[in-house]
């Protein structure tokens, strides 16, 4: 039994440590190409996005095929039960999987924007909301500790940057936890419904590309601009579901919020060395040094005196 809790919080932990070196290194190579001054179209973010999806889709159509035994007739099976004759069951991925696309295109619109530390800071502020949405829609029972932590993770994020647009924090809570909902309500493996997610995706991703990028779109084809950044970019943004993906599976939302914010450091530090494009303040390094403080608060299990654990 103690080597099974373990092995769990040792996935718990990899996963999330995956998590944060994905998202920095995502924010940071898609600032980056959304800045590079070339000659020629730039890449449209709406086709980056659909392309993602289809590559998540792969992806968890091996994984799946992997869990077959590698039998292709299996898989066929599958796939058929799971998705096709449980048509409801899909039908529910929808509504994350739109909130999803929509903020997939405008983390591009964001880092074209703003540099790469101030987006990270900003985007934390959804950590609150996915506590709130965790306790209402999960029954999510919260420490002292765990409360303490959200009110300075809160405070030192308030110290970098207010955002102006709140209902961004508030959808991307919501989206979080009702995966999480669906996730440990059913039996579906969890590449299951990233295909799902995957499908959805797509198709509002591709209505999105025709009715904001159309005309782009019929001038220069579907990868104008692309570059080999450009596909970097877009493969750490499709692996980023499956990440997100395994780590609801092995910890939950609030954790991953909490992963999330420690790339900020990382994120700050290569924005000012490497990309140039941000001069930290003191303010800055407060709220920082708050968010840290809170993400190890957060994982803070206090243990009673004189009662060992028994085997």
């Amino acid at each position: 039994k103690e080597k099974s809790q373990e092995m769990s919080a040792n996935l718990k932990y990899l996963s999330l440590g995956i998590l944060v070196f994905q998202t920095t290194s995502l924010v940071l190579t898609m600032r980056y190409s959304r800045t590079l001054k070339e000659e020629g179209p730039r890449y449209l973010s709406s086709t980056a996005v659909v392309i993602a999806e289809l590559l998540k889709i792969l992806a968890c159509v091996l994984l799946v095929y992997k869990d077959s035994k590698c039998n292709l007739r299996t898989l066929n099976r599958v796939l058929h039960d799971e998705i096709l004759n449980k048509p409801m069951e899909t039908l529910k991925l929808a509504i994350p999987s739109g909130i999803y696309t929509l903020q997939n295109n405008l983390l591009y619109v964001a880092l074209s924007n703003l540099d790469a530390a101030t987006y990270q800071v900003t985007y934390q502020l959804k950590i609150l909301t996915t506590a709130l949405f965790s306790v209402s829609m999960l029954s999510k029972k919260l420490g002292v500790y765990q409360w303490l932590s959200l009110v300075i993770l809160m405070t030192g994020v308030a110290f970098v940057q207010w955002p102006s647009d709140s209902q961004a924090t508030l959808s991307s809570g919501f989206a979080g936890v009702y995966f999480e909902k669906i996730l440990k309500e059913t039996k579906q493996s969890v590449w299951i419904r990233n295909i799902q997610l995957g499908f959805f995706g797509s198709i509002f991703g591709l209505m999105g590309v025709y009715i904001y990028d159309g005309e782009q779109l019929s001038k220069n084809g579907f990868f104008q601009g692309y570059n080999k950044l450009t596909w970097v970019v877009v493969v750490l943004q499709a692996l980023g579901g499956l990440v997100i993906a395994a780590v609801i599976k092995y910890a939950d939302n609030i954790l991953k919020g909490f992963a999330t914010s420690l790339s900020i450091i990382l994120s700050t530090l290569i924005s000012y060395f490497w990309l140039q494009d941000f001069v930290p303040t003191s303010v800055f390094f407060f709220g920082a040094i708050l968010v840290i403080a809170a993400t190890f608060l957060y994982g803070y299990d206090p243990k009673p005196a004189g009662n060992p654990i028994k085997a």
